[in-house]
This record gives C-alpha cells, structure tokens and sequence, in this order.
C-alpha cells in the first residue's frame, strides 16, 4: 500500500468517527453505555476535535503524497 493511499484511507476513516461524534452532539439521542455505565457526552467533543485534526492530516498528506 502506497503512502497516499494509507494517508487516504486514514483520513476517511477518522473523517467519519468525527463525523459520527458530531452526529451524536447534534442529536443528542444517542446513548452509550459501556459496562452498565452511561457515557457522558463531553468525551465526543475531545473526540471529534482529535478525530478531525487526524482526518484533516491524513487527508492533507494524501494530496501531497506524489
């Protein structure tokens, strides 16, 4: 697997775990629940300003990948 390809991949892939985070502040209907526990929302806003920095680097690398 080329270097861009990996960059592409990567970014599409934390593109769309920010992308679902984002879906969850903006609805806010979606529980999560992990081991009987019931997950705050405030873990998806770390989540998507980490998840989108990695999407917006993969994706840069990728189109600056020859």
């Amino acid at each position: 697997m080329s270097q861009k390809m990996f960059s592409l991949t990567a970014g599409v892939i934390f593109a769309l775990i920010a992308l679902g985070h984002a879906l969850r502040l903006a609805f806010g209907r979606w529980d999560i629940t992990i081991a009987g526990q019931p997950i705050p929302s405030w873990p998806s806003w770390v989540a998507v300003i980490i998840a989108g920095y990695l999407a917006y680097e993969g994706l840069r690398l990728a189109r600056k990948s020859v």
